[in-house]
């Protein structure tokens, strides 16, 4: 009986400090949160409709300190460290694009990334 209750009283030190606390379930409500203040914004340029100039709104209180963009074309992803997260790419062909950007958020003591999808259309 009494190795039952030991094991049973590791099993429970164990589960409490590995189970998430009041803080980790606020990060996730606020990431979450802040995944419906984050747009994912695109125009194609004057010149050449094959270059689209992306960037993210973010109306949030948190700081957006890097973009990761998928452009759905099989190019490699490529990483903005600014609050827009502006930049231009180049497609070689027309067609129809499903782009992500994963946008990290910086809060105090963290950061969570939340990932807005836009399919584009290249012409």
């Amino acid at each position: 009986m009494k190795k039952i209750t030991t094991i049973l009283m590791l099993s429970l030190v164990f589960f409490m400090n590995n189970s998430c606390s009041k803080h980790d379930d606020e990060a996730i409500i606020d990431c979450f949160g802040d995944s419906i203040l984050t747009e994912l914004k695109h125009a194609a340029d004057a010149g050449n409709s094959k270059i689209i100039n992306y960037s993210i709104q973010y109306s949030g209180s948190n700081t957006v300190s890097a973009v990761k963009w998928n452009f759905g074309d099989g190019t490699p992803v490529q990483t903005i460290s600014s609050a827009t997260g502006a930049v231009s790419h180049t497609y070689t062909a027309t067609g129809t694009f499903e782009v992500r950007a994963d946008v990290v958020l910086s809060k105090s003591g963290g950061s969570c990334t939340v990932s807005p999808k836009k399919s584009v259309t290249v012409n």
